[in-house]
């Protein structure tokens, strides 16, 4: 990855936000060090975007228009849409690290940095039924919820009934949620979220959808939702994420808004529904006065005429996986982290920074304490067939690298997208499962559309 120099003191104390001078080196108010962590840097995709990431994309169009891909050889000075196998991703797979400067700088993160590790317990009683077990398949013409059968037996003492609530009348167990693991298709993408074996419960989500362009092509989509563990409510906040923005992305298509602008409104749609929650129920915040704001981080991925856009906010991820495993995969995105800033900055190098226990510590989230909402899109074309791999950390945290998870990705991946998600989910729970974990598989190109459900 790229360096850059510490940045100078900020115009306010990032940690009371008092004024302070360009040359001072710490808060006249509170005494905070404004050397030890720089202004967060300027974002920017992994790879180059077609155009600004948040304003001045291009807009709504009454048909499909689209640019085409470059001919080679072109010499054409209109601006061009970057091939991400042309350039490398922000990742360690495959490339050199560049040397950061030794060790960690001193103090907690800044302000604008929230911790998503709280304490957990060693084990629950209770683990998520394993992707990896055999069993029938569900009928993918079904959500999850319309064939999962109410247990009757306890699942822990095999002895007790179950009552309304969940729980176990004999030994009080709770029983395994619906939630705990989840499988859909829609068309020609999948999904599997799986509650990990760490975890009380799943607090991931995501929602898939497929439709057609208004000059028939297929478009497809998915929306992968992590919660903040720290937040209060995290299940709600990333299940209410991922409907919000499927649903804006799946009305803006047809309509033949550029995929562009119809990420960008999908985030700020999923990010208005996450802000909805701090306000509601008034019976959950008496319970949990001290709590944060629901929250949760976001990445999405639309595949359409020959297009492919991605956009987040967090440090949820996405891939290109090529189907010849022979050319470079990459990473298309860069997560809102402790560790991707201190990295950006210079101040570490990506194995040291993410080796660091506040690593995961992000800087940008949705939810009604957010500072600022900040959403990044960026716009591809591939010049060859492949997957788009849209992942939680509960996945990445296994297979970091774009080298790493293509080795781990099935290589009929998109053909079989839906067995490729459950082998990523279960490479996962393989390495420990210490996460919740949510991945979707989405071809490049998109093929015509098929059975599935939108």
């Amino acid at each position: 990855m790229s360096q850059m120099p510490q940045q100078a003191a900020p115009a306010t104390c990032p940690s009371c936000a008092e004024p302070v001078e360009p040359d001072d080196l710490f808060c006249g108010a509170c005494g905070h060090d404004l050397s030890v962590l720089p202004a967060p840097p300027q974002d920017h995709a992994t790879l180059a975007m077609t155009g600004p990431r948040d304003s001045g994309v291009p807009a709504p169009r009454a048909g499909v228009e689209w640019p085409a891909p470059e001919p080679p050889g072109s010499d054409s000075t209109s601006p061009k849409t970057h091939l991400p196998t042309d350039l490398p991703g922000t990742d360690s797979g495959g490339h050199p690290l560049h040397p950061g400067t030794p060790g960690a700088p001193a103090g907690a993160p800044a302000s604008g940095v929230r911790l998503d590790r709280p304490a957990e317990p060693e084990e629950y009683p209770l683990q998520a039924p394993d992707p990896r077990a055999a069993g029938e398949t569900p009928d993918p013409e079904q959500r999850p919820e319309e064939h999962a059968q109410p247990a009757t037996t306890c699942v822990a003492c095999r002895a007790g009934r179950v009552d309304s609530d969940g729980y176990c009348e004999n030994c009080g167990h709770a029983q395994p949620r619906e939630r705990d693991h989840m499988e859909r298709e829609s068309g020609p993408v999948a999904a599997v979220s799986d509650r990990g074996l760490r975890h009380h419960r799943n607090e991931d989500s995501f929602a898939l959808g497929h439709t057609a362009l208004p000059d028939g092509g297929p478009a497809t989509l998915a929306v992968v939702c992590d919660g903040v563990s720290s937040a209060t409510r995290p299940d709600e906040a990333s299940a209410a994420a991922a409907r919000a923005a499927g649903d804006v992305l799946l009305a803006a298509l047809p309509r033949g808004t550029h995929p562009q602008a119809a990420m960008h409104e999908a985030i700020v749609a999923a990010a208005q529904a996450v802000n909805a929650l701090a306000g509601e129920p008034d019976a959950a915040r008496e319970h949990d006065p001290h709590q944060n704001a629901p929250a949760c981080t976001l990445v999405s991925a639309v595949v359409a005429a020959g297009l492919l856009v991605v956009g987040w906010v967090g440090d949820s991820r996405a891939y290109w996986v090529p189907d010849d495993r022979d050319a470079p995969p990459a990473r298309l995105t860069e997560d809102d982290s402790w560790a991707a800033q201190m990295v950006a900055a210079g101040l570490m190098s990506e194995a040291e920074a993410y080796a660091d226990e506040r690593a995961h510590a992000i800087t940008g989230w949705l939810g009604a304490d957010a500072y600022e909402l900040d959403p990044h899109t960026a716009s591809f074309k591939p010049d060859r067939p492949g997957v788009v791999v849209v992942c939680t950390d509960g996945l990445w945290n296994y297979a970091e690298s774009a080298r790493e998870m293509a080795e781990t990705i099935p290589a009929d991946a998109a053909a079989r997208p839906l067995h490729s998600a459950r082998v990523l989910v279960g490479h996962a729970l393989d390495g420990g499962g210490h996460d919740n974990v949510t991945v979707a598989v989405l071809p490049f190109p998109a093929p015509p559309q098929g059975a599935g459900s939108a």
